[in-house]
């Protein structure tokens, strides 16, 4: 695992999560009020191809890029799970508990996270993008879950 990929990690390690979920402040995105609202629109299909073409693109850009390096991607995959699911877990514990929340909760955080990881430890093949601006979400303790808009144009939607 590289130098950049253990630091990203560790940053996220060091703050706690959903701190700030459903606290407005100024920025240019669109913001949820509830849980509720938050596990519909990171459930919605919308999102979930949203995030799966995010990865896709970045995968297409490592294959131009560095093939013999995307060769070690599913090797690599396996290796951040074991990194990012005890984080993830740990992470969202609590929250989960004291709100009953479901399993794609988990899932949605745990894809962002180990997406994030993967962007990190392929950084020097391709820059880190969308997972990278997911992370800054996450420490600021929020939950990013949608997007409003058509694609690139429209703003994300935390809780």
């Amino acid at each position: 695992m590289s130098p950049r990929t253990i630091a990203t990690l560790e940053d996220l390690e060091c703050v706690t999560w959903f701190t700030n979920v459903g606290k407005r402040r100024s920025s240019d995105v669109a913001f949820l009020s509830s849980w509720s609202a938050a596990i519909e629109s990171c459930s919605s299909i919308k999102w979930e191809n949203l995030c799966l073409e995010a990865s896709n693109q970045y995968c297409e850009r490592l294959v131009e890029r560095g093939p013999e390096r995307f060769a070690t991607w599913n090797m690599i995959i396996q290796e951040m799970k074991r990194m990012t699911i005890p984080l993830v877990t740990a992470k969202i514990a609590a929250v989960v508990a004291e709100h009953g929340l479901p399993k794609v909760f988990a899932d949605t955080v745990q894809w962002d996270i180990l997406h994030l990881a993967m962007e990190a430890e392929f950084a020097d093949v391709y820059p880190p993008g969308f997972y990278a601006s997911q992370a800054f979400w996450y420490k600021e303790g929020r939950f990013p879950c949608g997007w409003e808009g058509e694609f690139p144009k429209g703003r994300l939607v935390i809780y």
